[in-house]
């Protein structure tokens, strides 16, 4: 493994600086290895995964594997994890907060497990890791319809949800992806999974009434080019066609469009998708939004509701928003030997 380089983007955040947040996500991790998104909140394992992404890029390896462990600790026998664990008040136990299953919070362990690999070269690692990601892909893809839109949840006795998600099919179609990587690392092949990568792509990109729609939220707009979906002229159009709509220039990223609510995490993963689609100028000025949003400590508050910088949850900071700027400040400055794992695949 080559010396370890912190991300830095000139002018916007320092590699002290991503160490300091990296610590804030440390402080908040649990012996056993969850890390909740703030003292005594939840923890879901799509957020999970990108802070132990964080972790790693931060240099943090201990930790990182760490939160792995957990996963493997978690999950179900079908391969799946619940919507959310949370920790006991008076025994300190972790314990299932949302019983749900959703294919999008399921499917991230392999994205997270190829970022971990990336950076560490670890074949043990991998095969330690490969039965829980092989368990959790296949019970993703039993949600895929014929036409190949992955449904977006369960309750865990009862029949799926009838409609799918863009943002988590996207991020799922990534995930998928990182496996099919991961599954060469171990010497297997998974032809069914090349064909479900396939199908749910060509849904993704030619057929958007298969989603729910859910046009208000900034998710929907720049997931399927973070998530490599769509890539080049198609990536470029989809990027510029509701810009206008919600970034609050100078200030970041809407979560929805009718409300002034800007987000960290969300203005960190779409300058993430502007690297991504090659417009690193554009990824930058973005990210530089972001310092408004952070504290002292390193940590980000979640929210901002302008023009009053209202703090919205009040007083929230989150370990996810702190990793999601990490994720993009390497992406950025490609520091780490992962910061293109959201680049397409010939690039990175």
């Amino acid at each position: 493994m080559s010396e370890r380089v912190l991300p830095e983007v000139d002018g916007v955040i320092t590699a002290d600086e991503v160490e300091e947040s990296a610590e804030t996500i440390a402080a908040l991790q649990r012996p056993d290895g969850m890390i909740p998104w703030f003292p005594g909140g939840h923890c879901d394992p799509w957020n999970h995964v990108e802070t132990a992404m964080a972790l790693a890029v931060a240099g943090r390896l201990d930790e990182a594997s760490l939160a792995y462990d957990w996963l493997l600790q978690m999950q179900r026998s079908d391969g799946s994890w619940h919507n959310y664990y949370i920790e006991d008040a008076e025994t300190s136990a972790v314990v299932v907060g949302d019983a749900k299953l959703d294919t999008n919070v399921c499917a991230y362990i392999a994205t997270g497990v190829w970022h971990h690999w990336l950076i560490t070269q670890d074949v043990d690692f991998v095969e330690q890791m490969w039965p829980a990601v092989q368990r959790a892909i296949d019970w993703v893809l039993s949600m895929q319809t014929e036409r190949g839109e992955i449904v977006w949840a369960r309750e865990v006795d009862e029949r799926p949800w009838e409609y799918a998600l863009l943002t988590g099919s996207s991020s799922i179609h990534h995930a998928l992806d990182c496996a099919l990587g991961l599954a060469s690392i171990v010497g297997v092949e998974r032809p069914r999974w090349d064909l479900a990568l396939a199908a749910l792509g060509r849904v993704i990109r030619t057929r958007p009434e298969s989603f729910e729609p859910k046009d208000r939220w900034a998710m929907d707009w720049y997931y399927p080019v973070l998530c490599n979906v769509l890539e080049g002229v198609a990536a470029e159009r989809r990027l510029g066609g509701a810009w206008d709509t919600f970034v609050m220039p100078g200030l970041g990223v809407r979560c929805v469009a009718d409300e002034p609510w800007v987000t960290a995490a969300e203005t960190a993963e779409c300058a993430m998708a502007h690297a991504a689609a090659g417009d690193k100028a554009t990824a930058t000025d973005l990210l530089s939004w972001t310092r408004a949003h952070r504290h002292d400590d390193g940590s980000y508050w979640t929210g901002l509701v302008h023009p009053e910088r209202i703090q919205f949850p009040e007083s929230e900071r989150t370990a996810y928003t702190a990793a999601a700027v990490i994720l993009a400040a390497d992406a950025i400055s490609g520091a780490s030997a992962a910061s293109g794992i959201f680049l397409p695949a010939r690039s990175r």
